[in-house]
């Protein structure tokens, strides 16, 4: 039994679990609905945690959250097979972050408009907190997005009705002190704004000294300088890329200390010539290649005859400005449009926002739309697809997990 182990809820494409790995955390369980996120999870793990795809790993949370049998059998598995004992509280830490769609600012604007009562997905953390009371882990952690903090059932409901709801299912745990935050993820070094609400419960039988000041204690303080841009996607620029082509060598060397880290695999740094995925470019049409080349040479400003009133777009800056980040990688890769060439970021360029490592893989279509993107709630159709820009939009950075992985290990040893 590895001292510091984990479950994972709502695991997605993997960007919470790697940074907890980073720093130490082995993955006992896992549970995603999405099947390509799910194979995401998996095939990034096969070779170092096999465990997850022979047996500790599940489509549904209902799987184990409503069903008894299934529950106590994963409690027997983990013990007879992975010589973890849930009910003795060897659990180090569970940690979800339920579908957001149903909250986020840009997961409303782009479905169809039903309240939020009536979509089943923005009911399972209450799924989340049953799992708590059954594994009790020492610690445990929900994510989510900021829209969560002002989110109401109903049109007629009161602001931020929901996340008091939330907050009360996981202040029933009797034995856990809870608190939370409302993370800046530029602050944890990583290239982008992205605010993340972290809730964080502590079993009040693990006592520690405060090591910072964020959530009393139970999240670390941040204070770190992301990198510009440039700095993050300097090296990944082919001056003979084509439209709908793809980039399969490094380009160019790792310029910058972000590159180098983001580049290792095995602890070496790959070089200019060494095998490069996920770098396929979107086939944009002349008139959209015209568009964006005016954009970046033009400060942004979208010509007149190109300009529509479905959503505005932006060109990256190379640099950013005193303030820092003052963008969030969401599911839409067409948002923003890279800062030297006309054209929207590719899969790893987008995975590189997230502090997704070169060598993590991605399963499933690129990208889709329309009704296969966003559901029909009016018709009770609640499927969602998940293509890799989507899967990576939704996902926690990876550096921020880390940092947040470090801080649960020193309260754990301490």
């Amino acid at each position: 039994m590895n001292k510091y182990s984990f479950i994972d809820l709502f695991a997605g494409a993997g960007g919470l679990s790697l940074g907890l790995e980073e720093s130490g955390f082995t993955p006992y369980y896992v549970n995603e609905l999405n099947n390509d996120a799910l194979e995401t999870y998996l095939i990034n793990r096969d070779e170092e945690f096999p465990h997850l795809r022979d047996k500790f790993h599940s489509n549904s949370i209902s799987y184990i959250s409503k069903n008894k049998k299934n529950m106590d059998q994963l409690k027997k598995d983990l013990k007879n097979v992975m010589n973890l004992d849930p009910d003795s509280g060897e659990l180090s830490l569970l940690t979800g972050g339920p579908p957001c769609q149903g909250y986020s600012g840009i997961g409303h604007r782009r479905s169809h408009y039903v309240d939020k009562d009536k979509i089943p997905s923005n009911y399972l953390y209450k799924d989340m907190a049953k799992c708590i009371k059954e594994l009790n882990p020492k610690i445990f952690l929900f994510e989510n997005v900021r829209g969560l903090l002002t989110s109401k059932w109903t049109n007629q409901g009161k602001k931020g009705e929901i996340w008091q709801d939330v907050i009360k299912s996981f202040s029933k745990l009797k034995n856990y002190n809870i608190d939370w935050e409302l993370l800046k993820a530029k602050e944890y070094g990583v290239p982008q704004n992205r605010p993340r609400i972290i809730l964080v419960g502590i079993r009040n039988d693990i006592k520690f000294k405060s090591l910072s000041k964020t959530a009393n204690g139970l999240l670390p303080d941040g204070g770190l300088n992301p990198p510009d841009l440039k700095d993050v996607l300097s090296d990944l620029i082919d001056i003979n890329y084509t439209p709908g082509g793809a980039t399969k060598l490094y380009p160019r060397k790792a310029a910058t200390k972000f590159q180098q880290e983001i580049r290792k695999k095995n602890g070496k740094i790959l070089d200019k010539g060494d095998p490069l995925t996920e770098h396929v470019y979107t086939k944009h049409s002349k008139n959209i290649t015209e568009k964006f080349k005016f954009m970046i040479e033009n400060d942004g400003v979208i010509p007149e005859k190109f300009q529509t009133k479905k959503f505005s777009q932006k060109v990256l800056p190379k640099k950013w400005d005193d303030k820092g980040p003052n963008i969030t990688a969401t599911s839409l890769p067409d948002d923003y449009i890279h800062y030297a060439q006309p054209r929207i970021l590719t899969v790893r360029e987008w995975a590189r926002l997230q502090t997704f490592p070169d060598w993590y893989q991605f399963s499933g279509p690129r990208t889709t739309g329309g009704i296969r993107r966003a559901g029909n709630p009016k018709e009770d159709n609640h499927q969602r697809d998940l293509p890799r820009y989507t899967q990576i939009g939704n996902a926690v950075p990876v550096l921020l997990a880390k940092t947040i992985g470090d801080h649960f290990k020193r309260i754990l040893d301490n």
